[in-house]
């Protein structure tokens, strides 16, 4: 696990100074000449941001005890009575201890980091030795592991405080958001919606402010989805930048964790926090997965090939769409009918915008990508890893330290023949047991063992330079004949498509995600989703009780490592325009309620 140094005092000093967005319901500090004296910062849970936070703590209007309490009684009054959004598995019962701790160090000693008693709730897919990791299912209720994933250790090592674990759809399998472990997920701006996945109890929870931030883990999508239903910025980082170490799998070449907030800045301290070189076998950080990159072996080459910066809040420039060069790829914007129509009109709203705060953002045809020699069925035409290494990661991880204190179950086979999911999972399981046994038995040459031999080794082979070469064609503007790069004109920071082509679906459904949750994965390049704005449904905008409205959420792709863009354009975004609007179902709880 690391332990490292993550904050200049310069930076800490701006951070309890107060930067960051006054979005939403938060309160900042006043302000005034030196002479004027300024009314103490106050702090409202509702939209509080990290920034917000500290400036109350540092002129003592709040505690850490009391904010990690007041997220508890949220939770109570809106996870488990009010909506019910089931978003929460369960609250750390350490929690309010490590919050009176962190209160008595910041007395003799100030703030123990950037995320100073920030508390998070993690997906309950990433080990931690305070709370059992389930993924959702009761087959793993027992897993009670030996420490902290990695990634999870960098958060507390910045001074983050883990609230509880959150729910998500079971095993990470999809996007509808259930589990047998606490059901199905509510979407926080409408229950009767579904929240996406697999992340969906994070994205419920942190859009609903039962805790400040919290973390998600992305296949194929499981951040940006329910990032963009429940209007977050949900950051899926390119593959290796994250350590995979106690972060159950699905898919551990396209397996990586990442953060989900409410606003860019905090998911920029989050992603401070979580990144870092981790030399354990599980880390997933070494193989040459990447655009024109070598192997990582070691601390000094993943500093030089991930160009991690001292801290991503370096690059929180409100100005940064101007100048910016964006290409928005029309054929992942959907078919037009009536399901995805609202979700084309947000965006193109949204693209105006940025146009109108000096970017340029082109609209790229299937013509267009067609002069650079690309398709998008090209792109996204290959199956998940998912069903060829789920059955082998899963009993890796199970198999990652002994039973005996916990009695948890220790293979894929046994999980499986275990009953403890839900019964819509049961083809899931035996699909990938199927497919992984033909993996394994490479003496079985029946037609279809061979053929899933033969797709997986194309997926590990020539998926990624086909993706990733593609995207590359585009983002440098390079012509399809000569690929001399800029043939077609400058090349582009960044490409834009909706996170999901849908709003969200009745409760109990999958969105229409499409395929545009593939380029990222596939590529191993980093997305970001973050809302292009809030729509009320079709045919409901003129009821005398409209629908609430709902988040639309778009998603911007960048090159390998170059996280810095993504968050000063999505920053300059936010900043600028102030798509996120708080759900009206969980508001502000009154001073005497429970």
């Amino acid at each position: 696990m690391k332990s490292r140094l993550f904050f200049l005092l310069s930076l800490l000093a701006a951070l309890l100074a107060g930067c960051g967005s006054d979005s939403g319901n938060s309160v900042a500090s006043g302000s005034g000449s030196p002479s004027t004296p300024t009314e103490p910062a106050t702090f409202n849970f509702v939209e509080g941001t990290i920034a917000q936070a500290q400036a109350a703590m540092r002129d003592g209007t709040l505690t850490c005890e009391a904010l990690v309490q007041g997220y508890i009684d949220r939770i109570r009054a809106y996870d488990d009575a009010g909506p019910e959004l089931r978003s929460v598995v369960r609250v750390n019962p350490l929690a309010l201890d490590r919050a009176r701790m962190l209160d008595a160090s910041y007395a003799s000693d100030g703030p123990s980091g950037p995320l100073h008693c920030v508390p998070v709730l993690l997906k309950d897919n990433f080990d931690t030795v305070d709370v059992t990791t389930t993924a959702g299912g009761m087959a793993l209720q027992y897993n009670q592991t030996p420490d902290d994933a990695f990634s999870v250790a960098g958060i507390i090592d910045a001074g983050g405080l883990i609230l509880g674990k959150a729910n998500l759809d079971e095993f990470a399998f999809g996007f509808r958001g259930s589990s047998s472990v606490r059901g199905q997920v509510k979407n926080a701006y409408d229950p009767t919606k579904g929240p996406g996945g697999s992340s969906s109890g994070t994205g419920a929870a942190i859009a609903a402010s039962f805790a400040m931030t919290g973390t998600g883990s992305d296949t194929g999508g499981s951040i940006r989805v329910p990032s963009s239903l429940e209007g977050l910025v949900g950051i899926r980082p390119s593959l290796r930048l994250v350590s995979q170490d106690g972060i159950l799998p699905l898919a551990a070449s396209q397996d990586t964790g990442g953060p989900m907030c409410r606003t860019v800045e905090d998911c920029a301290l989050m992603l401070d926090a979580m990144v870092g070189f981790d030399d354990s076998p599980a880390a997933n950080q070494r193989q040459a997965f990447a655009y024109d990159s070598a192997a990582i072996e070691n601390a000094h080459e993943y500093a030089s090939i991930t160009n991690v910066p001292t801290t991503y809040t370096d690059f929180l420039d409100a100005e940064g769409l101007d100048g910016a060069r964006i290409a928005a790829i029309l054929p992942l914007f959907g078919n037009g009918d009536d399901e995805n129509a609202q979700v084309q009109s947000a965006l193109m709203a949204a693209i105006e915008q940025m146009r109108s705060a000096g970017a340029t953002v082109d609209i790229l045809t299937e013509a267009d990508l067609a002069e650079r020699n690309v398709s998008t069925d090209q792109l996204t035409d290959f199956p998940s890893n998912s069903r060829f290494e789920f059955r082998r990661d899963l009993t890796g991880y199970l198999m990652s330290w002994s039973s005996d204190l916990d009695g948890h179950v220790r293979s894929f086979d046994a999980v499986a023949a275990s009953g403890g999911y839900e019964e819509r999972n049961a083809s899931t399981f035996a699909f990938y047991g199927m497919i992984g046994m033909a993996l394994e038995n490479t003496d079985d040459m029946s037609e279809e063992a061979v053929d899933y031999r033969d797709q997986y080794q194309r997926n590990i082979e020539e998926r990624p330079t086909i993706v990733r070469n593609g995207l590359m064609r585009i983002l440098e503007n390079r012509d399809g004949d000569d690929m001399s790069a800029n043939a077609l004109g400058a090349p582009y920071d960044t490409l834009l498509y909706p996170s999901v082509q849908s709003l969200a679906p009745d409760l109990g459904r999958s969105p229409s995600a499409g395929s545009n949750n593939r380029l990222s994965p596939f590529s191993g390049f980093p997305a970001l989703s973050m809302p292009a704005g809030m729509v009320v449904p079709a045919g409901n905008d003129d009821m005398a009780d409209p629908e609430p409205a709902l988040p639309v959420g778009m998603e911007l792709l960048a090159r390998e490592f170059d996280e810095p863009t993504l968050i000063r354009l999505a920053y300059s975004y936010q900043e600028t325009f102030q798509p996120r609007a708080a759900p009206t179902f969980t508001p502000e709880l009154a001073a005497n309620d429970d």
